[in-house]
């Protein structure tokens, strides 16, 4: 693998400033000078707006355009400006943002002499001095800090949400240099090119003489402090800005925009536009030939159409193209934006959500990615990390068994056992190995307080306990100074000198330290780690029975474990090794594999000592919430690094599956091929007969099994993923994480992945909704995600409440906006056979425009406010998400039901308006206005009807807007030019018009009043059922149960080589949008599918839109 490299020159940034950039940070999009053209393409190379593009640049042609262009111009530029004024704010804000951090004043030394420079003014090669308390402008290799044994503390929390202090240590090759001569150093650093991984640097460096002679010393994470930590607890630290400055920072690699999530209903959208694309040309090329026809035939006969005898060359597409002009509005001009507002206000909603703000650490839920909320009410599966998601993350130290003896089984805490504390006072030599692993096997920093109380900042939740529970058995933590660890005993102080500290990985799964007794001078490796990275690695032979008995018992009480041993080394082997490991160290290609392949070859002839049990509470209310989510029709998986006993019996405890013996637990195992097919095979024939209710029977699987089951047997395991509705996957990888939530995506499931740590954002990322927890292990998880909240039991609320409701309200608006174009639209069509199908338009080009951007906007704005049920009623029936669930309030059959409106009422309101004003005297614009005030009452009654709940602010939006239509056109006939003077004056003044408005009214609502009067009362849905209840004030009753229950079918079991279903068949419902009898998914073939009927589990046929991967 070929790697750049860069090398950088340290005090001589003369070099340096002519190859690398400076530190001046630009998160800026676009600058004065390209902000109109950029912003402008960025707009138009969506295909809606190149298309409305295209509408508005014909309608300059006179010869063709039926409207004044501004009809479309004006809209247009107004959507335009609106989404450009909001880049342009966003931007804005950016550079002031970027100007502030810029501006910021630090010390540099330069020539020996310390400055103050801005921080935009930092090179690459510059010394930095930083004071207590001072932000990092850059990141820095640490050169030099006011402990003498090199030592700096920095807080992390801005780059990765960790509030723990964090020690950095300078290098050994600059160690003991004196603060003045860090004035005058040289030297040179070899560092790869810039990387967005905080958590790894691999670097070299060498001191010119006659600092040192010109040794390699290697540099890691440890050695450096990144942009944007504070410097605690230390006086003064100096570094070097060796590679990373301004945006080339590891936070400023790392600041990338994500991908746009696309979701089910933003689809769904895209599909109905283009299907009502397709009907615009459809239509415009059937009257445009009619139009032709007419004009050659007809049109000859009337001696006032004043057609030319002869036309241009492009005669027969004059009449096409003012019908598509014409219909143009069909798609609504104004959906994006108004979608784009609304779902901002779905996601303030959930920050303003006082009902989910954590009462323990006042953190309030936030939405990060405004545009996804409505997804949130259609998710199906829920991937879930378990440490510090469903449980606390407190560790407390429980239980612990040391040499087969066991600690804690009796009182339920280890230290209070009278045996152990016996054995410490005893002195035996095994118990205080064993203390003396847990307390200094570790990176755990004490930290004395103002009080003389020792304090630990502990990076890891389970060191910390660990830490804590050997001080309280007496073997105290004392102090960290440099490589020396100092402990108390009883009254005794033991020193040890670090050596080497292997660090934990998710690889390795075990955490070394090699130190020196200071007093004999004897080397020991210690380590701790999980039963399958210690336990294998035994002295030959030791008998391990014991541990693994004390790990299989700990672990089905829902413990997390950890193994402790130790082995003594030879000073030559350590000599050797130790060279092997510096070697390893150094290396700036695959340092993290040839480290982890050196410790493999001293992590070896342990001998074991004993296990701990440490316990990780649940939160409070997570078995509830899964349980409320289930009835919902969600199902849930468990993604964890944990063994598979603590697992299990942490799935039991938060409800996940059914306690024994009722739970049936399928295990898919094995370290071949071989094995992992049986046993998936196995579980395989299990899973498709079961008639088990969902948390009945689960299938548990371990990361190894996993990794082969997906690899060699995908088809089998895809459609294990679709039949199993809960699962649980142990000792799984972060990366595996991830590859689960993209299985169950290509299958076409909305998922949700929940997490906490750093190890759970790729998961996150890679699912349809992130959820990330601000919990004890940082924010990482909760930045990275789409929403972050303060606990699990939040979920419930986040997904039922504001889910369900940004759903409703987005499928409501969406097919309200193409009603609302459709009805205009099908009226001038309508009007087009009365005037020789020439694409006259019956509207004037002011009443187009106002239609669009104020009469009919203004109302179903204010749908975001609408609730069709309490909140309270949606939190005890969880069973109605599976409406959005199946996506019955927006398909092709309910926007059938919304087209079909929008014609029949497009009819009763040009009928009325024309018989009713249909004379010699009547004028045109009287006849457009009539029509257009017949659109503008039924859409307030129509808006009226299809509102569940009614506020002040619905009320005065769509009645006031109602008033405004009047005011506003009493206003243009005062106006001579405007081509309505004094039309709406006289109108009013006629009983004729209020008839007409009466007649309009009545024949366009009767039909679809009487038809949802008799859907409510003979043919209600669960939802009407609980409306009419909430309604009468009285009792709600029970809904039963509306969850699909699994029902036996017969068939042949099938190899591991399955077929998978390329097509899915669709049923959809007739018309409304609550019909019982649809659903989004289909289930073979000819095969109805009920939804409150019991459901048929997947047959060989499933017809889950399973793509091969």
């Amino acid at each position: 693998m070929i790697m750049m490299k860069r090398f950088v020159y340290i005090n001589d940034d003369q070099v340096s400033h002519e190859l690398y950039c400076d530190n001046r940070i630009s998160n800026r999009k676009y600058t004065i000078l390209n902000f109109l053209p950029k912003n402008l393409w960025e707009q138009f190379s969506r295909f809606m707006n190149q298309y409305f593009l295209l509408i508005a640049c014909l309608q300059l042609w006179p010869l063709i355009t039926p409207v004044n262009p501004a009809s479309t111009w004006g809209p247009l530029i107004f959507i335009f400006s609106v989404s450009a004024t909001k880049e342009a704010w966003d931007d804005y804000n950016r550079y002031l943002s970027d100007k502030k951090a810029n501006e910021k004043k630090v010390w540099i030394v330069k020539n020996g002499i310390k400055k103050q420079i801005k921080a935009q003014d930092i090179h690459v090669g510059s010394i930095i001095w930083l004071r207590e308390n001072d932000e990092v402008p850059c990141d820095l290799v640490l050169l030099g800090s006011s402990d003498p044994q090199g030592l700096c503390y920095v807080e992390t929390a801005a780059l990765d949400g960790e509030t723990d202090l964090k020690t950095r240590v300078v290098s050994s090759s600059c160690m003991g240099i004196d603060s003045e001569l860090l004035h005058k150093i040289k030297g040179v650093i070899e560092c790869p090119n810039p990387d967005k991984d905080i958590r790894r640097f691999d670097a070299n460096l060498r001191l010119f003489p006659p600092f040192i002679d010109n040794d390699v010393c290697p540099l890691t994470i440890k050695n450096t402090i990144l942009q944007t930590c504070y410097l605690r607890n230390t006086e003064w630290a100096c570094g070097v800005a060796p590679f990373f400055s301004g945006n080339e920072t590891k936070l400023g690699m790392s600041r990338g925009i994500p991908e746009p999530k696309l979701t089910a209903m933003d689809a769904m959208i895209d599909k109905l536009t283009g299907a009502i694309f397709i009907f615009q040309i459809v239509v415009v090329m059937v009257l445009g030939v009619a139009g032709n026809v007419w004009k050659d035939t007809e049109a000859k006969k009337l001696w006032y159409v004043e057609y030319p005898h002869e036309g241009p060359w492009f005669e027969l597409l004059i009449i096409p193209l003012r019908f598509e002009l014409l219909c143009s509005i069909m798609i609504p001009i104004s959906i994006k934006v108004s979608l784009d507002l609304v779902k901002s206000l779905y996601a303030k909603f959930i920050d303003w959500d006082e009902k989910m703000v954590d009462e323990e650490t006042s953190i309030a839920s936030h939405a990060t990615n405004t545009a996804i909320s409505e997804d949130l009410g259609q998710v199906e599966y829920i991937l879930t990390d378990k440490t510090g998601t469903l449980t606390e993350n407190k560790m407390i130290f429980r239980r612990c068994c040391i040499n087969g003896i066991f600690y804690g089984n009796d009182s339920g805490d280890a230290l209070k056992d009278v045996e152990l504390l016996n054995s410490i006072e005893a002195g035996s030599p095994d118990v205080i190995r064993f203390l003396t692993i847990m307390a200094i096997c570790n990176t755990v920093i004490p930290v004395q307080s103002k009080s003389g109380a020792i304090l630990y900042k502990a990076q890891s939740q389970d060191e910390d306990a660990l830490v804590h529970a050997a001080a309280k058995l007496y073997m105290v933590f004392l102090n960290r100074n440099a490589n020396i660890l100092e402990i108390k005993f009883n009254s005794s102080s033991i020193q040890y000198e670090l050596l080497e500290t292997l660090e934990f990985t998710s690889d390795r799964k075990r955490m070394s330290v090699v130190v020196k007794d200071c007093k004999n001078g004897k080397i020991f490796l210690l380590s701790k780690g999980a039963d399958e990275s210690i336990l294998p690695y035994a002295i030959a032979g030791q008998q391990t029975r014991a541990f693994v008995e004390a790990v299989e018992h700990y672990a089905q009480m829902g413990l997390r474990t950890l193994c402790l041993a130790w082995r003594e080394l030879m000073n030559d082997e350590y000599r050797e090794w130790s060279l092997s490991f510096k070697e390893a160290s150094s290396a700036l290609v695959d340092r993290e594999w040839r480290l982890a392949e050196i410790c493999q070859r001293i992590e070896r002839d342990l001998q074991v000592l004993g296990v701990t049990a440490i316990e990780d509470r649940l939160q409070d209310g997570v078995p509830e919430t899964i349980e409320t989510l289930r009835k919902a029709g969600i199902n849930f998986w468990m993604l964890t690094g944990d063994k598979q006993d603590t697992a299990i019996q942490i799935a039991r405890l938060c409800n996940f599956i059914s306690p024994e013996p009722k739970g049936q637990l399928l295990m898919i195992n094995g370290k071949t091929e071989d094995e992992v097919r049986v046993s998936l095979e196995r579980v395989l024939r299990t899973m498709r007969i079961t008639t088990s209710e969902p948390k009945d029977v689960a299938f548990v699987v371990d990361g190894w099994a996993l990794e082969i089951a997906v690899t060699r047997y995908r088809k089998a395991f895809t459609e294990l993923a679709i039949l199993s509705r809960t699962a649980i996957c142990c000792r799984v990888t972060p990366s595996q994480k991830a590859q689960l939530v993209q299985l169950l995506k290509s299958c076409d499931y909305r998922t949700l992945a929940i997490g906490d740590g750093g190890n759970d954002v790729r998961m996150i990322q890679q699912a349809d909704i992130g959820v990330g927890i601000s919990g004890r292990e940082g924010l990482q998880a909760a930045r990275a995600a789409d929403y972050s909240i303060g606990k699990f039991r939040f979920l419930r609320r986040l997904i039922l409440v504001h889910g369900r409701y940004s759903y409703n309200r987005t499928a409501f608006l969406s097919q309200y906006s193409f009603y609302k174009s459709l009805v205009i639209c099908f009226i001038q069509i309508l009007f087009s056979f009365i005037s020789g199908v020439s694409g006259t338009s019956l509207f004037n080009s002011i009443s187009l425009m106002a239609y669009n951007v104020f009469y009919t906007s203004v109302p179903v704005l204010v749908s975001v406010l609408d609730k069709d049920l309490t909140e309270e009623t949606v939190m005890q029936h969880p069973q109605i998400l599976f409406y959005c669930q199946a996506g019955r309030l927006l398909n092709p059959s309910t926007f059938a039901g919304w087209f079909g409106r929008s014609l029949f009422h497009a009819i009763v309101v040009f009928t009325i308006s024309i018989h009713s004003y249909a004379y010699e005297k009547s004028e045109l614009e009287e006849v457009s206005l009539v029509a257009l005030s017949g659109c503008i009452w039924l859409q307030a009654f129509v808006m009226t009807l299809e509102t569940n709940s009614f506020t002040i602010l619905q009320h005065i939006a769509i009645w006031g807007n109602l008033a405004a239509f009047y005011v506003i056109n009493w206003i243009f006939s005062t106006i001579p030019s405007s081509g309505m003077y004094t039309i709406m004056f006289r109108l009013c003044r006629e009983p004729s018009y209020w008839t007409a408005i009466f007649l309009t009214v009545a024949a366009g609502m009767g039909p679809i009043v009487a038809l949802k009067y008799f859907r409510y009362t003979y043919r209600p849905s669960k939802i009407n059922t609980l409306q009419q209840a909430e309604r009468l004030g009285g009792p709600i009753l029970s809904l039963g149960s509306i969850e699909p229950q699994a029902r036996t079918i017969e068939r042949e079991v099938s190899t591991l080589s399955i077929a998978q279903p390329k097509m899915r068949n669709p049923m959809y419902e007739p018309l409304l949008s609550d019909s019982p009898n649809s659903t989004r998914r289909s289930f073979g073939p000819g095969t109805p599918f009920d939804f409150f009927q019991p459901q048929t589990r997947l047959s060989a046929g499933y017809s889950r839109n399973c793509k091969d991967n």
